[in-house]
């Protein structure tokens, strides 16, 4: 169970939160890609998201 978090730290887990929400909405309006972590490891998303490359 996580601890309560105190009003300030509230206010500014939601403003971290909102300010990455309207990043991600910025960049799905102009097709960038985004990069996250899913699972442990780097995930590209997007229309524009590089390639991975083939081994060779």
């Amino acid at each position: 169970m996580k601890p309560a978090l105190s009003p300030s730290d509230q206010q500014i887990l939601t403003a971290l939160q909102q300010a990455v929400a309207a990043e991600l909405e910025r960049k799905r309006r102009l097709g960038q890609y985004v990069v996250t972590w899913q699972d442990g490891k780097a995930m590209v998303q997007g229309p524009d998201a590089p390639q991975p490359l083939a081994a060779a």
